[in-house]
């Protein structure tokens, strides 16, 4: 069922409320914003976290760790699971077919918990040293992807050591001012 096939339950929906139409209306003059104060004003009322000049929660709670901007996500696969999943190789696309990844899954690593009694050819970004040993010793082969992006062409990898060199080529070249006198 999608958001657009929800059905529309008797109750559910209210008109919106007519402010400022008089005071039979019950919410004639002031809107419902009653007299003054910061609430009162358009544009007004506190930020979020406010709590009238005290102490915020936000403030009094510890603020642990830090979140690693270069941190690599991996989707796990365990050995056991590869035992379940037929045929001679398992790589990304056969597990996203078994329903062990997700389609979005990034980079895989293969980890050692599990038995594999069959050789396969395992295709992965990274593998645990106990997966490793596992493949190698039921007589499987491991391909390991590229994790990193690759280095930069040739020449350009040189580019900021010789725009150091350039830089200081051209403030030696400058000549110096002679003392005034």
């Amino acid at each position: 069922m999608k958001l657009h096939q929800l059905p529309e339950i008797p109750g559910s929906t209210h008109r919106h409320k007519r402010l400022g139409c008089g005071r039979g209306s019950g919410h004639g003059k002031t809107s419902g914003r009653g007299h003054k104060g910061m609430k009162a004003r358009s544009g007004g009322g506190v930020r979020t976290g406010f709590e009238g000049g005290q102490m915020p929660l936000y403030r009094k709670l510890p603020h642990r760790g830090f979140r690693n901007v270069n941190r690599v996500e991996f989707a796990v696969v365990n050995l056991s699971s590869i035992e379940k999943v037929g045929g001679a190789s398992v790589d990304r696309d056969v597990l996203v077919k078994a329903g062990l990844l997700r389609a979005g899954a990034g980079l895989v690593k293969v980890l050692g918990n599990g038995e594999l009694t069959r050789a396969v050819t395992v295709t992965a970004h990274k593998f645990s040293a106990s997966a490793k040993a596992a493949i190698e010793k039921a007589g499987g082969k491991i391909v390991v992807l590229q994790t990193t992006p690759p280095a930069p062409a040739e020449g350009a990898a040189d580019a900021p050591a010789a725009k150091v060199a350039k830089v200081a080529k051209t403030a030696k070249a400058k000549p110096e001012k002679p003392a005034a006198a």
